[in-house]
Parts: structure tokens; C-alpha cells; sequence
């Protein structure tokens, strides 16, 4: 809405500390950030031309206000007069916004090394598990990915990643429309992911 916009704007402002573009450091001004054991990997979506919907690879230096409103168009809340062809595109839209998080050397698969080290990244908080432990978690995760998306594996088979597919069939079902949202409402406060 409009109304979305102007406290959009604002908040740009007050990231950009009144400059035309934001760049990476600016985020550090955020403390909802601060804490999140994902929040290298939060900014660097923010920076991701695949996530800007610009035909290049890598990472901008820069971003601009249409730049942000882009990023933040992935976290907004699903509408009630969606039809189930837009509530189909905008759930695949959120999807892979949070595959290239994943798949941070963009290839277009996220490999096991990758899945390992969000999930190390996201148990990194807690002070009861060690790192091996979240290696487990990470390869199990992985394997039941594998049975997910390409079913029983001989024992000579090697499963090279999770690939956008293999992506939209593990999170068949569960309704990322209403988790993956950012409260932006509030110009004190900006990214809380879930």
C-alpha cells in the first residue's frame, strides 16, 4: 500500500542515513539483526542481483529505494483476493528468495557443505550443542532432502544438491506465505525473518 511505501521510505532514509543508496554496513545500525545467527546471510539477500531480479549474478555494491522495495516485496504478507495462480507465483517468489540464500555460490543447487553451514549458522546460538552435533542434524537433513526429492538412493549414488525443484517439493505444505514475513510497519524496528 501507499501507506507501506512511506514507512518504507522512511526507513530507508534512516538505514541510508539520508543518502540515495544503502550499502552493507549500513545494516549494522539494526539491532533486530544484531542477534540472528542468519544475519550475514539476511544482508548479503539484500545484495543479490538474483534477488533484485536483474539477469546478472553476484553481488551489488549498492542498493537503491526500488532495490529495497524489490528485497521487501518478497516478505510481504499474502492478500485475500489472491487467485490460486498469483497465491502460486508469489509462494515461489518467497521460495527463491530463500533458495539463494541457501545457495550462496549460485549455481543453482545447494550442495550439502552449503546446507551444513545454514544450519550450523542457524544452531551457532546455542551453547548445549556442539558443532559435529549440527554436522549430524545438517547430513541428516540432507539425506531425508534426497529421499524427498529423488527417492530411495542406491548405495553407489551420490546426491549432488538440492536443486529449485527439489526445493518447492520439500516445502510442499507448508505455508511459507504467512512465515516468512518481515514486520517493516515500524520504523524502529525492520527485519525479523522466521
Amino acid at each position: 500500500t501507499s501507506e507501506q511505501i512511506e514507512h518504507l521510505h522512511r526507513r530507508f532514509k534512516q538505514l541510508s542515513q539520508d543518502q540515495l543508496t544503502i550499502r552493507k554496513e549500513n545494516f549494522d545500525s539494526i539491532p533486530d539483526l544484531e542477534f540472528n545467527p542468519i544475519r550475514g546471510k539476511i544482508v548479503h539477500a539484500f545484495f543479490d542481483k538474483r534477488n533484485l531480479r536483474q539477469e546478472s549474478d553476484g553481488l551489488a555494491e549498492e542498493i537503491t529505494f526500488e532495490d529495497f522495495l524489490t528485497i521487501m516485496s518478497y516478505f510481504r504478507p499474502i492478500e485475500m483476493n489472491m487467485d490460486e495462480e498469483q497465491l502460486e507465483r508469489f509462494r515461489k517468489e518467497k521460495l527463491k528468495f530463500l533458495f539463494h540464500m541457501y545457495d550462496s555460490d549460485h549455481d543453482g543447487k545447494i550442495t550439502l557443505q552449503e546446507y551444513r553451514n545454514v544450519v550450523e549458522e542457524l544452531l551457532s546460538g546455542n551453547p548445549h550443542l556442539e558443532k559435529e552435533s549440527a554436522r549430524s542434524i545438517a547430513d541428516g537433513a540432507m539425506m531425508e532432502a534426497a529421499s524427498i526429492c529423488v527417492g530411495q538412493m542406491g548405495p553407489d549414488q551420490v546426491y549432488e544438491g538440492i536443486t529449485f525443484e527439489d526445493f518447492l517439493k520439500m516445502w510442499q505444505g507448508i505455508d511459507i506465505e504467512t512465515k516468512m514475513h518481515v514486520r517493516f510497519l515500524n520504523v524502529d524496528t525492520i527485519a525479523h525473518c522466521y
